[in-house]
């Protein structure tokens, strides 16, 4: 981004996702340009997503992006299931409103998220799904250091046509370990 365009771009906040932020975070989930990369649908009513997002997780890192005292996206990372044996896992999920998409507000999420699940949460392993599509946001996921492990054949139907989607994953680049210095 040049000098110019870093002007004209408002500044982008990122924090903690409140109860109070759900509706706005419910209707970015279901707006043109974001549901059809994830697994919501459209003309779903704000209401149906409002208690999973009013919900407090403490396994659970939930942040949103604000910019004109707007949310413009919104990530988390979540449990991979009750087992004990997955507590090392967590699932990554994001949205980025379509007209703050390549503005950095993608990369802004998943950094604050993984510096949680690195330094804060003991998290080894963050696994995520993204349709095979979707060469943006596959392009930043590589970025910031998942790999791809295996191609889901026909993962979802996207605009009347089943899509396939690429599981990726990204281990702890420094796992933490007893007496360690950090860095």
């Amino acid at each position: 981004m040049d000098t110019a365009d870093q002007a004209e771009t408002p500044q982008v906040t990122i924090r903690s996702l409140e109860p109070a932020d759900a509706a706005e975070a419910s209707a970015l989930a279901g707006a043109p340009g974001t549901f059809a990369g994830t697994l919501q649908l459209p003309d779903m009513p704000i209401a149906s997503r409002l208690e999973f997002l009013q919900k407090t997780e403490p396994h659970s890192c939930r942040l949103v992006a604000i910019a004109q005292e707007r949310v413009v996206g919104s990530a988390g990372l979540y449990t991979a299931g009750p087992s004990l044996r997955r507590m090392h896992v967590r699932m990554l999920g994001i949205g980025v409103a379509a007209q703050w998409q390549g503005r950095g507000v993608g990369r802004m999420l998943i950094s604050r998220l993984l510096d949680w699940a690195d330094n804060w949460a003991g998290v080894l392993r963050t696994e995520l799904t993204v349709h095979a599509d979707n060469d943006r946001a596959i392009g930043l996921y590589r970025a910031m250091g998942f790999v791809e492990e295996g191609r889901h054949l026909g993962y979802a139907l996207k605009d009347g046509r089943y899509v396939d989607a690429l599981f990726m994953a990204r281990l702890h680049p420094r796992p933490p370990r007893i007496g360690a210095a950090p860095g």
